[in-house]
């Protein structure tokens, strides 16, 4: 939920706030989704992952670092 993409200087910055119990699980059953697949193949030419991500991923991780409610 309160899924949203920033945009500044050429960068993408993404946030969600995630309910549930298996984020795991979610994702993979995300990224099995036709529809997700296909929209993933039109935005992929759109994006280049930054050189300091993790092995294996196409958006990198971010810490958290100042959180309040």
């Amino acid at each position: 939920r309160n899924y949203s993409i920033f945009h500044k200087d050429g960068l993408l910055f993404a946030y969600f706030e995630y309910v549930g119990e298996d984020f795991d699980a979610d994702m993979a059953k995300m990224a099995a989704d036709p529809k997700t697949q296909e929209w993933w193949d039109i935005m992929k030419p759109m994006q280049a992952p930054i050189e300091t991500r993790a092995e294996g991923e196409w958006w990198a991780a971010m810490q958290e670092v100042f959180h309040t409610n």
